[in-house]
C-alpha cells in the first residue's frame, strides 16, 4: 500500500469533502480516503499496482475540484 497527500482547491464545505471521500472510497484499489474541508486535503491510501496517483487527481477533478499539489 502506498499513501498520497493532495492538496484540493474548490472545496466549499464538508460536504464537498465528503463527496471526494466517497469517490475515492469506491475506486478499486483504494484502501481508505480521508478529506478534510479545514486543511484542504485528502489523504488516500491505495494499492500502486491496482491505481496510479494521477488516477486519484483525475478522479478529484472530475468530481469538480482541482489538485495543486500532492506528495
Amino acid at each position: 500500500m502506498k499513501s498520497a497527500t493532495f492538496k484540493i482547491e474548490g472545496m466549499n464545505c464538508d460536504g464537498c469533502a465528503g463527496r471526494i471521500k466517497a469517490l475515492a472510497e469506491k475506486l478499486p484499489g483504494v484502501q481508505a480516503a480521508t478529506v478534510s474541508f479545514s486543511q484542504a486535503e485528502a489523504c488516500i491510501l491505495f494499492n500502486p499496482q491496482t491505481v496510479t496517483e494521477d488516477r486519484l487527481v483525475a478522479l478529484v477533478h472530475d468530481a469538480g475540484f482541482r489538485v495543486v499539489a500532492h506528495e
